[in-house]
């Protein structure tokens, strides 16, 4: 299960998405790219289902 925590750099705040609690290697953006990716959702989910 995935976990969603939120964070912080250089004043700015992150949302952090980890495959679990132990991930080292965490994907995070901030508020301008989480806008490119909700605008992008659909062309993002074909993707991600692409074989």
């Amino acid at each position: 299960m995935s976990v969603v925590d939120f964070g912080e750099y250089k004043g700015n705040k992150l949302i952090v998405l980890k495959r679990n609690e132990d991930d080292k290697y965490p994907f995070q953006f901030g508020k301008t790219k989480a806008k490119l990716i909700v605008e992008n959702f659909e062309e993002i989910r074909k993707f991600a289902e692409e074989e």
